[in-house]
């Protein structure tokens, strides 16, 4: 089929200077030029260019004054031991780096715990992380330099206030001898835990100056790299006799859908409360199940038994989570770990191995033998990164003729609503390819209200799909909220990218109106709003979505299972 478009003018200057100030498109050229030497690069020579884009995330970086906001959200990104680290290199795979003579097998693997990054610590100060597309690189970067910029603020001001004390100070007292609230600080002692004594020392004694160096870093990498990321789903696929069969492509999280379909935690609901009753009284589900039980909860019980059920398994440590996938494979659920750069686990769930009085009850009337008798498959992933999302579902359309449905469930930043909102977009604006695409998506609110109990649903929002959650400033966000884009998120655009491909002879265009109104398979996005990026608090960096928040997830998912059950005939 062909899609229509139609090729946008050229951009006037007030547009195309929002669209990228000039102040972000120079400190994007500087450090991709930067990166293309083959030695090392200081971080320190990209701090001006950094403190010039105003970046939202990073409103401080300019000033003497400590940005704690900035300075957890980078700590929540980056392995725990960069602390001590001199070099950091990146490459995309494993023989990238044995090329040049690092074996980074050898050396100790590291995680950060908000990005699914692959890092490698050599013990010398040395680390290495693999990267899955070039967004990991906008993603990167800015989070090394907002990190190395605020450590070195908060050592000037420990040395200029003879800090730290010998015994472990308050978040009070940090907060009046070198700035910053006491609540900040308490999220720093948090996220650092028993070391933040450790840390303090750390930053007085040492001097933050990162080098960075690339190796590789071309698309065709990128492109194999992702090639050998699903080689084993469809390994698993052919295994199972599912290697034709119709697929519906699920980019969402790892838990939200395996619940509703499997009904795990459901099954164990008095183990699950016993449980809740051994918690703290102050513990928000020891405050829910009081509530339920006297019949002033608002929430789903449903939801708090699929909450419950994680912290559960959690507490039984890795025996525990490998109780549940056996549970849960039981269930016809196949869970598949990603082994290269792209750290993006997969879920293969046949329609037809699905039970149905397992399945969630607010799914509705599923026909328990138009279910048996589907021959489909949904592959879910774990939601990927930027550009990642492009090479992903590209890969998967090669290989997958019978796709049948492609469904986008992905956390965002909101401009209008709060955070817990659900967003259904019809128009989505990508910085990558600088398209825009008008969708007509496959969801709205009546699909998703009933389940919400926390937060709203707004549809025909607009979303854009920008490069960086650092690279953005305050006169960029107010371009983009003045012409009603609403929803600020990283992965839709290169989704629409690869659809295109999927749907029409040419590659995807660049700078062009696109009618996605007519494709040929199902296509829906839904967001949920984790961010408010006006109000620097209200971002993951400061506040988890928590209990609450589940909600949104779950109506969504349980929105996006319904879809695909109606399609093949097992849902009225």
């Amino acid at each position: 089929m062909v899609v229509s478009r139609l090729t946008l003018a050229s951009p006037t200057e007030e547009v195309s200077s929002a669209r990228l100030s000039d102040e972000v498109e120079l400190y994007q050229r500087t450090y991709n030029t930067l990166l293309r030497s083959s030695g090392e690069t200081a971080l320190r020579v990209l701090e001006s260019a950094h403190r010039q884009i105003n970046s939202s995330l990073h409103p401080l970086a300019g000033s003497d004054e400590p940005d704690l906001g900035a300075f957890i959200y980078a700590i929540r990104r980056l392995p725990d031991r960069i602390s001590g680290a001199r070099l950091v290199i990146m490459g995309q795979e494993a023989e990238v780096f044995a090329a040049n003579g690092i074996v980074i097998d050898e050396w100790e693997e590291a995680d950060a715990p908000a990005r699914r990054r692959r890092w490698h610590d050599a013990g010398d100060g040395t680390h290495a992380v693999l990267l899955a597309s070039a967004s990991d690189v906008d993603d990167l970067i800015p989070t090394l330099v907002a990190f190395q910029i605020e450590w070195n603020k908060l050592r000037v001001r420990q040395r200029a206030a003879g800090w730290p004390p010998d015994s472990e100070p308050s978040p009070e007292e940090c907060a009046g001898a070198l700035g910053g609230s006491g609540e900040d600080w308490a999220r720093l002692r948090a996220a650092w835990g028993a070391r933040f004594h450790e840390r303090l020392r750390l930053i007085a004694e040492r001097s933050m100056s990162l080098r960075v160096r690339m190796l590789g870093g071309t698309h065709v990498g990128y492109a194999r790299m992702t090639r050998r990321w699903w080689t084993p789903v469809h390994d698993a696929l052919a295994e199972q006799g599912l290697g034709h069969a119709p697929m519906y492509f699920v980019s969402s999280n790892t838990h939200s859908l395996v619940n509703i379909a499997t009904g795990i935690a459901r099954q164990r609901e008095q183990v699950l409360v016993d449980f809740v009753e051994t918690l703290p009284p102050s513990d928000i589900l020891s405050e829910e199940l009081s509530a339920f039980r006297e019949g002033r909860a608002e929430g789903s019980w449903e939801n708090f038994l699929y909450f419950a059920a994680r912290l559960y398994f959690d507490s039984h440590g890795e025996d525990g989570r490998e109780a549940r996938r056996r549970s849960e494979q039981e269930c016809g659920v196949s869970h598949l770990r990603s082994r290269t750069a792209l750290r993006v686990p997969a879920q293969i769930i046949p329609l037809a191995k699905l039970m149905r009085d397992r399945l969630d009850p607010r799914l509705g009337d599923v026909d328990a033998d138009a279910l048996a008798d589907s021959d489909a498959v949904i592959v879910n992933i774990d939601y990927p990164l930027g550009l990642a999302a492009y090479n992903i579902l590209r890969e998967v359309a090669v290989d997958a003729a019978m796709l049948k449905g492609v469904y986008v469930l992905g956390k965002a930043a909101t401009l209008n609503a709060d955070v817990g909102d659900v967003m259904l977009s019809s128009v989505v604006h990508d910085e990558h390819s600088g398209s825009t695409y008008w969708l007509d998506n496959a969801f709205g609110v009546d699909d998703l209200a009933a389940d919400l109990r926390f937060g709203s649903g707004l549809d025909n929002q607009r979303a854009v799909t920008v490069k960086s959650t650092f690279l953005q400033n305050r006169s960029y966000l107010d371009f983009y909220y003045r012409e009603a884009f609403t929803v600020v998120e990283m992965e839709a655009g290169p989704y629409c990218n690869a659809l295109y491909e999927i749907a029409d002879a040419d590659r995807h265009p660049v700078g062009e109106a696109v009618n996605f109104s007519k494709l040929p398979l199902d296509f829906g996005i839904i967001h949920y709003a984790s961010d408010t990026p006006y109000t620097q608090a209200r971002t993951l960096g400061a506040r988890g979505l928590s209990y609450y928040g589940m909600d949104s997830t779950y109506a969504s998912s349980l929105a996006i299972l319904r879809r695909i059950l109606r399609l093949e005939g097992a849902l009225g």
